[in-house]
């Protein structure tokens, strides 16, 4: 398992091979068995594999690029209805986006995390263009698929970033 975590980079080119159903649910699976404030789960996610589709979300993500080539996005959300306390889907999001992350690497898939979440202005964009309800808060979106790229894994320990006990 270190080893995915290690070496999961960010992919921006991908093969034009289309992502399998099994693998999709199996990631998606992986995405919903993150912990989260009080079990609440409060992630919500909107699958993308058409390429109009793909298309569309170039046109309102700024750094979406690599969807040009990616079979496959899937845009995290947070349903604030449920969520434990106000803002707690943010951090069970980016928790459940890790495990998303990690299970694509562990399947032979690349990923490339899209943040949505701060930016007001293009959270509204994907609310409306996905026809979300209020209670809806797009999060993130993930470029998913077979990587046409080989990222070496860098060496980020970095002991001068660690205290015990106290600063």
């Amino acid at each position: 398992m270190l080893d995915v975590i290690y070496s999961r980079r960010s992919i921006r080119k991908y093969q034009q091979k289309p992502v399998e159903d099994e693998k999709l649910n199996e990631i998606l699976r992986a995405a919903m068995y993150a912990p989260s404030a009080m079990n609440k789960q409060p992630w919500r996610f909107i699958v993308c594999k058409e390429r109009n589709t793909l298309d569309e979300i170039q046109k309102i993500h700024p750094y979406s690029s690599m969807l040009k080539t990616a079979p496959c996005c899937i845009i995290v959300c947070g349903d604030t209805d449920i969520e434990y306390a106000q803002g707690s889907y943010i951090q069970d999001c980016a928790a459940s986006v890790e495990n998303l992350l990690l299970a694509a690497k562990s399947l032979g898939l690349g990923t490339c995390w899209l943040g949505i979440y701060p930016d007001k202005n293009r959270q509204e964009d994907f609310r409306k263009t996905f026809n979300m309800p209020e209670n809806t808060k797009p999060f993130c979106a993930i470029a998913l698929g077979y990587p046409n790229e080989e990222i070496a894994t860098p060496n980020r320990f970095d002991k001068s970033k660690i205290h015990f006990e106290k600063w």
